[in-house]
């Protein structure tokens, strides 16, 4: 296809910070005396809305809000998540659709602000024509963000692609009516992606070819 447009998910797929996620979260749990997840468990378990993860994951809503633990991860990835890297191959390829004038967007579950910021601190700004995230902290739905998103492109949805690590943003791809390449090194393994039925990369490099 000719696409015109990338849209980029960001966490997990441009950002390696699946590592950071997974300490958080076991910092949490530890905390309220429960047994700390796996890798393997947390990519068996991770999914949006987060609040149903957090649940999976042991965390007894009956007995405190969910905000709690979602505020004091918040709290312990701000800690560190200047450490996190780009995923491999993440900077060529945005690099690559700039050169080429495919103009790309990011659209993602983080805070707004704060993924303005890590853009910032990345010196990526440069290369996303609108940037979109939540108005909160607690990682909820990307379908209305991506139904905003794509008036602003205001290109046709065959021409316009999407970028993802999760089963949710093939949700909010196929909802759209655009496609989608999954990259199976983020937050979901490729046994859980190759579920949605669409094409899965595990080198970004290899959406220049």
């Amino acid at each position: 296809m000719d696409y015109k447009h990338v849209i980029w998910d960001w966490n997990g797929t441009l950002l390696n910070d699946r590592w950071l996620c997974l300490e958080s979260i076991n910092t949490l749990l530890g905390q309220r005396g429960k047994n700390p997840l796996s890798e393997k468990e947390y990519l068996a378990h991770f999914d949006f809305p987060v609040r149903d993860y957090y649940e999976r994951a042991g965390f007894d809503f009956s007995k405190e809000d969910f905000k709690i633990p979602a505020l004091q991860f918040i709290d312990l990835y701000e800690k560190k998540r200047k450490v996190c890297k780009l995923q491999t191959g993440a900077l060529d390829v945005l690099q690559y659709f700039m050169k080429t004038g495919v103009s790309q967007s990011l659209l993602s579950a983080s805070e707004e602000g704060v993924l303005k910021e890590m853009l910032n601190n990345f010196c990526l700004g440069m290369y996303f024509q609108i940037v979109t995230g939540l108005n909160n902290h607690y990682a909820a739905s990307k379908l209305e963000l991506g139904r905003k998103l794509l008036e602003k492109i205001g290109l046709p949805p065959q021409q316009v692609l999407m970028v993802g690590d999760t089963c949710h943003d093939q949700e909010v791809a196929q909802a759209l009516g655009i496609d989608i390449i999954l990259y199976n090194k983020g937050h979901f393994p490729a046994y859980r992606l190759e579920k949605c039925g669409c094409k899965i990369i595990s080198d970004l490099g290899e959406l220049i070819d």
